[in-house]
């Protein structure tokens, strides 16, 4: 058996974001300056977090989001952040750099709702899911890879130090001990990989975690709420479970779902 933890984080805020204008990836715009204080925010939740791997999207807004987190790491202020094009935000071809509001016009012309409606130009729905799926096959085959080159650890040593970095910071709550295991003899985790990506892009993966994966939720957590668009630098938690390698699909746990607890004492920059 092989486990290991996946927290998604959106970007933080642009000022495009706050005006409601569609960037997607022809759009690249930076953090506003209550984007950066955001990422900050997200840093300091993470601070005692011990990664093990971290990929972003490759846009600037995600770059600047992931740099201000690890900023303020104990310890990963120095690891190499890989930048993966798979976890780009959806295309949305013409309607980038228009307002929302013009894409709902658009899609009401096309008798067709957002998001369901794919502009001229744009990426469907089921394109950007089988990005998501792709990145997440590859994640998966890595740690499966890494995890079978090491020598096998009894239980509790010595990766509990990535379950006792997160077990603080995620509501784990009752959910404790059946999430990491600690006294039922299941396996450390393998992993903790931190990913920094998009609104649309991380609902399509979610998606597919939900539909295709059948991943089990928290009673906190509706699947409305896992359908919905995070809120800029919401966390989102997962622990996956590999019972045979990759000749079966992998048992998905959602932990929490955008969690916004680090935003609390922040006022918004205007």
């Amino acid at each position: 058996m092989t486990r290991f933890a996946l927290t998604v984080v959106r970007h933080g805020e642009t000022r495009l974001n706050k005006e409601k204008i569609i960037q997607g990836q022809g759009v690249d715009a930076p953090l506003s300056e209550t984007g950066f204080k955001q990422a900050a925010a997200a840093g300091v939740f993470f601070n005692n977090v011990k990664f093990t791997h971290i990929f972003s999207s490759d846009l600037t807004r995600t770059k600047q989001t992931v740099h201000g987190i690890l900023e303020k790491s104990k310890f990963c202020k120095d690891m190499t952040v890989k930048y993966d094009s798979r976890l780009r935000e959806r295309k949305y071809g013409v309607a980038e750099s228009r307002a929302l509001s013009e894409l709902r016009a658009m899609a009401k012309a096309a008798g067709e709702e957002c998001p369901v409606f794919t502009p001229p130009g744009g990426e469907t729905l089921d394109q950007v899911k089988m990005r998501g799926k792709d990145f997440f096959e590859f994640l998966c085959q890595l740690i499966l890879k890494e995890a079978g080159q090491k020598e096998p650890c009894p239980p509790g040593t010595p990766s509990n130090c990535l379950e006792a970095s997160l077990a603080e910071i995620f509501p784990l709550g009752k959910n404790c001990s059946s999430t990491f295991n600690s006294d039922s003899g299941a396996p450390g985790l393998a992993a903790s990989v931190l990913v920094v990506s998009h609104g649309a892009y991380m609902r399509s993966l979610f998606s597919y975690f939900l539909t295709d994966l059948k991943c089990s939720l928290p009673a906190t957590v509706s699947k409305s709420e896992l359908m919905s668009v995070s809120p800029n630098t919401g966390i989102s938690f997962f622990i996956i479970n590999f019972e045979k390698g990759m000749e079966a699909k992998p048992t998905i746990q959602c932990v929490c779902m955008n969690l916004q607890d680090h935003l609390s004492g922040m006022t918004e920059a205007h």
